[in-house]
Parts: C-alpha cells; structure tokens; sequence
C-alpha cells in the first residue's frame, strides 16, 4: 500500500462509519474506482480500531458515567439511573447483531459483495430515512428508550450485514421510527457502534492472527491514526448539525450514489 491509498482508504472508514452512507460499501467501491488491491485484514483492523477509539473517546464522560452507574445499579435494591438503563439498552440493542453475525457473515461476506446489491440496498434504505426523518414524531431523547425500541433497533441493525446498508443509517431509521428526535436517533446510534465495532474489530484480529501472512505495521499505525482523526471530526461536527440540516443531503448522496451504480452495472 502506497501513502495516498492509506490516507484514502482511512479516511473513507473514519467518515463513514458514523454517516448514514455505508462504510462496507465505500471500502468495497473505493478499491474499484482507485484500481487499488484489496487492502487486506491487518489494514481492516486498524482503521476500524481507529474509527472504535474515536466514538469511546468522543463519549469517554458518558460513558464513564454509565459504566459508574451500572456497575453501582448491579445489587439488588439499588437505584436504576438513566445511565444504567441506557446500558442496558445498549446490551439488548447489541445481542440481534451477535445472533445474526454468527449466523450470516459469512454468506453475506461471499454472496452479496456485488455492485448489484450495494446499488439496490443504497437506494431503498435511503428512502426509508428520508421518510422517517420526515415522519417521525422526533420527540424523545435517547434516555426515553425502553427495552422493546432498543430491541427493534437492534433488529434494524442486523440489516447493516448486507453492504450498502449503512450501519449507522439503519440505526438512525430505526430510531427516528421510534420518535427519537435526530440527535437523540444519532447519539444512540453511535453509543451502540462501539460494542458492534468491537465484536467486528475482534472477529477479524482473530483471522489476521491465525493468518501467517506479514503485517505492515507502519501502513496499520497510519491507518488508524488516520481513521481515528477523521471518525472523530465526523461525530463531532455531524452532531452539531444534523438538527439543522435534516438528513437529507445524505439521503441525495445515496440517491446518486445509488443511481451512478446501477448505470455502471447495467
């Protein structure tokens, strides 16, 4: 890997893994479109770690939080707080993912790479945001979740396996559709991520470490340095916006992206 595909491919991961676009189908497209080779397990590790340190140190006060308070919630009598309740809810959200990926990662990762797929899900799962965004009754925060939303989000998120999807994307939906107001659908969304990046980042490292191929540790460094700086100005500044500018200039971007895909594979 040369220093442009480095910096190329980590800022791809950085930006979006946390917009509504689909990281997996831009990782899949962007090698296609630069004519790059695939950039192998040790560089998918490293950017996702780097977009993973990015969310839990943006988060790190609510999160310390929530860790305090569940830990304090664990005995019997002793008071929930919304804090522990939200990690629950972020436990529950995150166990339709484990079922799922153990069950269809590997057919998706085999069967459903194709630009077909990532055209048809690119479009579809961009109109249902729009409608939601548009729909929802955006009234609630994140603390307001109750364990069937975190359930349902959860189901929603299982559909980010099939590239294209967009994992924070279905979250979001899901969310709005629930009443979550954008910043409240966005914010649980990227609570969420870090167990699932995590479970992800860990199924891979396995592979790379039973895989006797070398590994390039200045091109991995770079990576997820890179992918750290990004994800976390993409959280940063998406936060701070999207009440002002809906979701609807992700919900273009699909669109196009969408239409470019199917003229090239038809």
């Amino acid at each position: 890997m040369d220093s442009l595909q480095i910096l190329i491919l980590s800022i791809v991961q950085g930006l979006t893994e946390f917009l509504p676009i689909s990281s997996s189908a831009h990782l899949i497209l962007t090698p296609m479109l630069f004519g790059y080779t695939d950039q192998g397990l040790a560089f998918d590790v490293a950017v996702h770690l780097g977009s993973l340190l990015a969310v839990t140190t943006y988060f790190r006060h609510e999160l310390i939080l929530m860790a305090s308070d569940f830990f304090k919630s664990l005995p019997r009598g002793a008071v929930q707080t919304e804090n522990a309740r939200m990690v629950w809810m972020i436990i529950i959200a995150t166990l339709p993912i484990v079922v799922a990926g153990e069950l269809f990662i590997s057919l998706v990762q085999h069967d459903l790479r194709s630009t077909e797929v990532i055209a048809s899900t690119t479009i579809l799962f961009g109109i249902l945001l729009y409608w939601y965004d548009r729909k929802g009754s955006q009234s609630r925060d994140e603390y307001s979740t109750q364990w069937r939303d975190a359930l349902i989000i959860g189901l929603f998120q299982v559909l980010a396996i099939i590239p294209g999807t967009s994992r924070s994307g279905i979250t979001m939906t899901a969310g709005m559709m629930l009443g979550l107001t954008r910043e409240a659908a966005s914010r649980f969304s990227f609570l969420l991520s870090i167990p699932t990046i995590l479970m992800s980042g860990s199924m891979v490292t396995l592979d790379l470490v039973t895989n006797p191929a070398p590994v390039n540790w200045l091109a991995m460094g770079s990576g997820a340095l890179l992918s750290f700086a990004s994800a976390y100005l993409c959280i940063h500044y998406f936060l701070q916006l999207i009440s002002k500018i809906s979701m609807l200039p992700f919900v273009i971007y699909r669109l196009l992206l969408g239409g470019l895909l199917v003229w090239i594979s038809f």
